[in-house]
């Protein structure tokens, strides 16, 4: 009763904390037996030691909830953007931009990737490092990993990835907190991601994703660079739609380029003559805007973004985030 007060009062500063009655829910699991023998094995743990830290271990019903059933799957776009495209993240992006201008400069001469979609990055995951989770990293990836069989080969793997990376960097594995799923720090990086892309972009000898936004911003240029980044190549444009245009037989929200530019033109689906090249890989979008029914033709740096979250709303979201960064940042030089 007492922290559930204290949580209601202090809600902006409350964590979201662990079940006490459910510590070391998973000690008996044999995924987990086996989880600690290869650590310990790769003497990664020394004998004893992941035992222990699991008896601190709890599952996460809230985790369970939110997996199987994400927010953004009830909304559509016009219900979306707003979450995320808003006059005060935008304010607030822009104040990012000009506090890590020389970082974001840098990350774009050796990446690629423009200092506004970075911005966007980290405005859509954590609005500029003011959310970056509240739930315990370990009870979230253990909770997902060991009882949510869907997807319990990834968020094993995570799990695993999370403990050495803890190991590498010298994180307290009990402290960590983040995302539902088990993101982490300013760009909400996953474990692996981490292990894998992320970089010490400011030279201090720690890839420091948590506390550092220098380092997320070079992570995040990386990470897309990693993915196949096009700079100077378009994310997305809006598509004008010809009288006989087949829209419902061509638009998808699969996550790939299905068409070309040239087959989309030919159904009745276009852009401005002379925009891109007929052969481009393209796809289409179809979204219920606040003004009704819009397409757009996703590009390749359109894919490039659903490989950070595998969601044509979340990269519609980052890329109009960005385009309007880019236009109130031109607008106050």
């Amino acid at each position: 009763m007492l922290k559930s007060l204290v949580c209601s009062l202090l809600s902006s500063l409350c964590m979201h904390a662990p079940d006490t009655a459910a510590m070391g829910h998973f000690q008996e699991y044999e995924a987990l037996s086996a989880l600690i023998a290869s650590l310990e094995e790769e003497k990664v743990y020394a004998p004893g030691e992941l035992a222990a830290l699991f008896a601190q271990v709890a599952r996460d019903e809230r985790v369970l909830t939110l997996i199987a059933k994400p927010p953004e799957k009830t909304r559509e776009w016009h219900e979306y953007r707003p979450l995320f495209v808003s006059p005060e993240r935008i304010r607030r992006g822009l104040a990012f931009w000009k506090q890590h201008e020389g970082a974001l400069a840098r990350a774009e001469s050796l990446y690629g990737v423009p200092p506004e979609m970075i911005v966007a990055i980290i405005g859509v995951e954590t609005t500029y490092g003011a959310n970056k989770g509240r739930n315990r990293v370990i009870d979230a990836l253990a909770t997902l990993g060991f009882d949510y069989p869907p997807r319990s080969p990834f968020f094993s793997r995570e799990l695993r990835e999370f403990l050495v990376l803890a190991r590498e960097e010298g994180l307290d594995p009990l402290a960590v907190r983040g995302s539902y799923a088990g993101a982490l720090g300013f760009p909400q990086f996953m474990p692996s991601n981490w292990r894998l892309l992320a970089v010490d972009f400011d030279g201090d000898g720690h890839r420091d994703l948590i506390g550092n936004p220098v380092d997320a911003i070079g992570s995040v240029a990386n990470y897309f660079r990693h993915h196949g980044w096009q700079p100077g190549q378009p994310v997305a444009l809006r598509a004008t739609l010809a009288e006989n245009a087949d829209l419902a037989g061509h638009a998808t929200r699969e996550l790939a380029t299905l068409h070309t530019v040239g087959k989309l033109d030919a159904a009745g689906i276009r852009l401005p003559a002379g925009t891109l090249p007929a052969e481009t890989p393209a796809s289409v979008l179809r979204l219920q805007g606040s003004e009704g029914e819009e397409a757009w033709l996703t590009l390749g740096n359109y894919y490039v973004i659903t490989r950070y979250n595998r969601s044509v709303l979340y990269a519609m979201a980052v890329f109009q985030l960005s385009e309007e960064l880019r236009a109130a940042r031109g607008n106050t030089r």
